[in-house]
């Protein structure tokens, strides 16, 4: 039986009559100037005081969704009231404003379930919490009805819950219309200068688009927000999902409305975004794999690495496609919480590339001599990348290569180093530089690219 989720705060921190409740958020949004992002807006950050005093702030991020449509909308916010361990999702009926009855994301909501552990069919604690339910006016005045809701709620708020959570948000989402929106105030109960100076911290990681710095300042007392656990789930999945840009839209105190600024709270509207006009590189090639083989190949890998994790067999592809049968080399690539947990891939190969992945993850989870093997516990937690390859083609000049579309292979003597395309976009290297790295990862001198001994190859790569 549903069971809607009735408004809790109508009349106290926003107004209880819809038609007041509609004008008041309408005044907010025409007073907000705000850029105009031309790109794929991912997600927002918007605080969750009473409208009287973050309302107009809450109003620089919802502006931006007169230009921005979406069907679905997670909204991520912390628990002020109830203490438990992971994330709670609420499924039992739909959200309730003045304004009418958010529908929740049955679907959306089923597969997060079923991805991602940390993340718990728990209803109670959203009974009395503000911080979630004060966002939906706003999102029911700028997107209309047509929106389905996923409501989630953060207890414990440690990196690795927020990780998890971003990574099975990231699976969840990826191809569909779906606005991330996190729920978080700054410090409390500061003078005006020393919160400007604490919330000054949390803008510089938003705006260098850095979770785990973040994190550390929040740990360390550098930085103070409610909301920090949401804030950093929203990078993290913002990131995964393809942000490659960040903007705080506005910030202020409840000094700037109360007129005291002895003892403040601090707010701050925020958006993640890509921006296709910034000079984005592609990384790559596409060598004609579909989605559907992507997503096998993808798949093949995490359950090689689990098969050999629990000491089971190993997963074999039955009647694979014409392109999973192609001879290729390929790597793989594991992160975990971000970080680089292995990457061993085979330049070249006359087996079929389905087979070639299976046996680089292998590779890469178990026998990268710079970490140790993958443990079963870790499994969950890993992200996987694909990279399957062109043949090598040995180049005369330098000029020859293209950051993004190349990966580099250099080779003096008994020694040699590889790096994929991406290595090189990810660290915004420009070619000379790209060609020292790769000098390096063979054990040469950075300049030995330009000895006439050392041999340059390139490549590209199909990367997902």
């Amino acid at each position: 039986m549903e069971k809607i989720r009735r408004s809790v705060i109508a009349g106290s921190w926003y107004p209880g009559d819809p038609e007041i409740l509609r004008r008041n958020i309408m005044t907010y949004i025409r007073k907000a100037s705000v850029p105009d992002i031309k790109g794929r807006l991912v997600a927002l950050i918007a605080p969750h005081a009473g409208y009287m005093y973050s309302g107009q702030v809450a109003a620089y991020a919802y502006k931006l969704l007169e230009n921005h449509k979406f069907d679905r909308v997670v909204v991520i916010s912390p628990s002020h009231q109830a203490y438990f361990q992971g994330a709670s999702v609420y499924t039992l009926g739909g959200y309730e404003t003045p304004l009418g009855i958010i529908p929740l994301d049955r679907e959306l909501i089923d597969q997060l379930l079923s991805v991602c552990p940390v993340v718990r069919d728990l209803p109670d604690p959203h009974a009395r919490e503000h911080s979630l339910e004060i966002q939906l006016p706003f999102l029911q005045v700028m997107l209309g009805k047509d929106f389905l809701l996923t409501p989630i709620m953060i207890g414990t708020q440690s990196y690795d819950l927020c990780a998890q959570l971003a990574r099975g948000l990231a699976e969840v989402c990826r191809d569909k219309k779906v606005l991330l929106v996190a729920s978080s105030d700054l410090s409390h109960y500061h003078s005006d200068r020393e919160a400007r100076i604490l919330d000054g911290a949390v803008i510089n990681r938003i705006e260098s688009l850095d979770p785990e710095g973040l994190y550390r300042d929040l740990k360390d007392g550098r930085a103070e927000a409610c909301g920090g656990g949401p804030m950093i789930t929203v990078m993290l999945a913002s990131k995964a999902l393809g942000a490659t840009k960040s903007r705080v839209l506005h910030y202020a105190t409840s000094g700037d409305v109360t007129g005291d600024r002895s003892a403040v709270v601090g707010y701050l509207s925020a958006a993640f975004y890509d921006n296709p006009g910034s000079g984005r590189i592609k990384v790559g090639v596409d060598l004609g794999l579909s989605d559907e083989e992507k997503r096998v190949l993808k798949e093949l890998a995490r359950e090689t690495i689990e098969a050999r994790a629990f000491g089971k067999a190993l997963p074999v592809i039955n009647n694979p496609s014409e392109k999973l049968k192609e001879p290729r080399g390929a790597f793989v690539t594991i992160h975990k919480d971000g970080k680089l947990r292995g990457c061993i891939g085979m330049i070249e190969s006359y087996r079929p590339v389905w087979e070639t992945v299976r046996d680089m993850a292998i590779q890469a989870a178990y026998h990268d001599p710079r970490f140790p093997p993958v443990q079963p516990q870790e499994v969950k937690d890993l992200d996987i990348e694909i990279s399957v390859l062109t043949p090598l083609k040995p180049i005369s000049s330098p000029e020859e290569i293209e950051v993004g579309l190349h990966g580099l292979v250099v080779r003096r003597g008994p020694y040699s180093g590889l790096l994929l395309p991406q290595v090189a976009v990810e660290h915004n290297w420009d070619r000379e530089t790209f060609l020292e790295w790769t000098c390096r990862k063979a054990g040469l001198e950075p300049d030995a690219w330009k000895d006439p001994l050392t041999k340059i190859f390139v490549f590209s790569a199909d990367v997902f």
